[in-house]
């Protein structure tokens, strides 16, 4: 399983860099990535492929996040 998820943001060309999010933003694409190198390169790929980019009305703002797993716990500790 990959440890990473590229995320590729879609924003308003008016928003701030800094306010762009996955709540903020026009569109999200997400894919797993094995390491912080391949994710950073494969957010533009993503992105491009996608159709996501409309021009000079928005930008690309690409996140790379760190995969979050549920804690597992035996069945009887869970009752």
């Amino acid at each position: 399983m990959a440890d990473f998820l590229t995320v590729a943001l879609v924003c308003a060309g008016t928003l701030a860099a800094p306010d762009c999010s996955r709540d903020t933003a026009l569109d999200v694409a997400v894919a797993p990535a094995p390491t912080p190198m391949a994710c950073l390169m494969q957010g533009e790929t993503l992105a491009a492929s996608s159709g996501l980019l409309r021009g000079s009305e928005t930008y690309l703002k690409v996140a790379c996040e760190r995969r979050r797993t549920a804690a597992l716990r035996p069945a009887a500790e869970a009752q």
